[in-house]
């Protein structure tokens, strides 16, 4: 029990200090700079696939269409069925801003399992530009970015540009505490990985690439059954030599209210992707639970009556890591209307410990109602 007890005071101890250094590591990144450059404004090509349709659609196409951008750019919705709830608003958004570059397509050919990559493969044809930029549907973004998006692309070394996303609208409870893991977590430890190593894949909200770098991997066509197709994209580009940069400002992600259950299931989709790209890594990633390794060595000490220190320096481990965690959420979210409870840290790290258990136990995801299996190369296949 003794042995028990110092192993698990060791990881509660190692788990604090990744916590601390994910803290470090996204402090010393210049998240909302503004890096605009006026003489630097190339044209592109915004390919966005859609489906479906909620009440903040309409003002999250919009974002795209007042850009306040000088280069060209063209916009290209495309959409599996004509009669998608989606297309009466895309067309009359189109009517609303006649002086934009913007069209609807119809891509009703399934290239492959994943329908967003198939969307995007029948659009690429369409673009006329050597920018393609593409997006998801829910994404809402501030009238400069694409002015700042494009400025990593002065340096010819770098191919492809993305940038991190914030939940933007947490209005049930579940949605807070995914809130957590989007807005203090996730972004935090990119941040993290990048103090060792470049940045070797993409951040799927927003990325611009350049259309040679997109040619050379095969075009989106060959990602078509990846589930993770931004991770992919980013990936092959990073393995042809090419430079992948992040972008400092932030864009927004807004979502249906979704309960606890759909929460769980984007959830534990998103880690079965992870686990899929990278398995040792996502392994060990349970080390940097911060609220699971303190209450364990906690719980056992007590039990065992081997210190009486465990239990108030797990509380004081706990305690800083919840101040971290709102730290972070509040420099990523500046005006402070996303900052979710202080008790749904713990919450957060307890719950996402069922998930990465669930992570390797399954290889079924669920997606827009789809049931699909993933396969040890992280394509999928339609479950039967």
């Amino acid at each position: 029990m003794i042995f028990l007890n110092l192993i698990l005071a060791a990881f509660a101890l190692l788990s604090f200090a990744l916590a601390l250094w994910q803290f470090l590591a996204a402090r010393r990144f210049p998240l909302h700079k503004r890096t605009a450059m006026a003489d630097f404004t190339p044209a592109i090509s915004i390919l966005k696939p859609l489906k479906g349709c909620d009440a903040t659609t309409a003002e999250s196409l919009q974002s795209w269409l007042s850009q306040n951008y000088s280069g060209q750019t063209q916009i290209l919705l495309g959409v599996a069925d004509a009669n998608d709830p989606v297309c009466p608003i895309v067309r009359e958004l189109i009517q609303k801003n006649p002086g934009r570059d913007a069209q609807l397509v119809i891509c009703s050919e399934p290239l492959g399992a994943n329908a967003k990559v198939s969307k995007l493969a029948q659009l690429e044809p369409h673009a006329r530009h050597d920018l393609i930029l593409i997006c998801d549907a829910d994404v809402r973004v501030p009238p400069d970015f694409l002015a700042n998006f494009v400025a990593p692309l002065r340096d010819p070394n770098t191919a492809l540009v993305n940038c991190f996303y914030r939940l933007a609208n947490p209005t049930t409870m579940a949605m807070k505490w995914e809130a957590v893991a989007i807005n203090a977590d996730f972004w935090s430890m990119v941040l993290q990985s990048l103090s060792l190593k470049p940045l070797d894949f993409a951040l799927g909200a927003a990325i611009l690439i350049r259309r040679n770098a997109l040619a050379q991997i095969g075009g989106f066509k060959s990602l078509a059954d990846c589930l993770a197709d931004d991770y992919q994209l980013g990936h092959r580009i990073f393995k042809n030599d090419h430079g992948i940069a992040l972008c400092t400002v932030v864009v927004e992600c807004w979502d249906a209210p979704m309960g606890w259950h759909d929460v769980w299931k984007h959830q534990l989709r998103w880690a079965r992707t992870i686990r899929a790209c990278q398995p040792l890594p996502y392994f060990f990633s349970i080390l940097s639970n911060a609220t699971l390794w303190p209450l364990l060595w906690a719980v056992v000490s007590t039990a065992a009556a081997t210190t009486y220190c465990a239990p108030m320096t797990a509380l004081i481990f706990l305690s800083l890591r919840i101040i971290l965690a709102q730290k972070l959420q509040r420099r990523f979210t500046p005006d402070g209307r996303l900052i979710s409870t202080f008790w749904l840290v713990p919450v957060k790290d307890l719950l996402q410990t069922a998930i990465w258990v669930g992570a390797f136990i399954g290889n079924t995801v669920e997606w827009r109602g789809r049931r699909m299996k993933l396969r040890r190369d992280g394509t999928l296949a339609e479950e039967k």
